[in-house]
């Protein structure tokens, strides 16, 4: 199970949320780059990254930090937040990003994310975040009535890399990923499917790496905040 360090981006620095309220932002850092390197440093296979405001605004907003980390590290690097159509998923790729994730338009325009992930092979994740089982979009602040498995189930055979499945009522809150409801989506699709919110101890990342079934995990506070330490976690993942 490889292990995403998160770097969530408002305003050009490294924040983390609480359940994704903008307004309940905790800053970790002012460069962003610099915690790329560090985690990279540290031996991480690949780099999260969520571009916050862009996810509101519906385009990138925080491109000059995301930029500043492509040129920094080696490893690759996926992004999520504000990318809703072919020009700006292929002006990314170009850049030198690994994968764009699409949130927002896998609900509103899932055939964009099939002309994608057909465009661009292996390069293409959807990233899938929910309150109580109901998928929420544009930066979730709107909850729809899609349910995160029907979603998954419709991209079977589109071709994407991967599903990120965030319960946001977890994220940032350190409290434990919901182990149950990961499982079973990974078990109820053949795409690959990625854990993410409230990762916060090694023993939830065992406990997400002895279902057998979930191929990542993302955690970004508890990698601040120091209850994970990435080079021991990513040691025993490999165990």
């Amino acid at each position: 199970m490889i292990l995403y360090p998160a770097i969530d981006l408002k305003d050009g620095q490294c924040v983390r949320l609480l359940r994704g309220e903008m307004e309940a932002a905790t800053v970790f850092g002012d460069d962003p780059a610099a915690q790329a390197a560090k985690f990279q440093a540290a031996g991480c296979e690949w780099l999260h990254l969520v571009d916050l405001n862009g996810a509101f605004a519906g385009q990138p907003v925080n491109a000059e930090a995301v930029e500043a980390i492509l040129s920094r590290v080696t490893v690759p690097v996926q992004l999520g937040g504000g990318i809703r159509d072919l020009w700006t998923i292929e002006g990314w790729l170009e850049k030198g990003l690994a994968r764009v994730i699409l949130g927002t338009v896998a609900v509103e325009e899932p055939d964009l994310v099939r002309q994608a992930a057909r465009a661009f092979p292996g390069q293409v994740a959807v990233g899938i975040d929910a309150r109580k089982g109901r998928v929420a979009t544009r930066g979730w602040a709107e909850e729809t009535e899609v349910m995160v498995t029907d979603l998954a189930r419709s991209f079977e055979d589109a071709g994407v890399a991967a599903i990120i499945y965030t319960d946001i009522d977890r994220d940032g809150a350190m409290g434990g990923p919901n182990i149950e409801a990961t499982e079973a989506l990974a078990r109820a699709v053949s795409i690959p499917v990625i854990a993410s919110g409230g990762v916060s101890s090694m023993a939830d990342l065992t406990a997400l790496r002895d279902t057998g079934v979930i191929a990542g995990a993302i955690s970004g506070r508890a990698l601040y905040d120091g209850a994970i330490e990435l080079a021991e976690a990513l040691a025993a993942l490999k165990a």
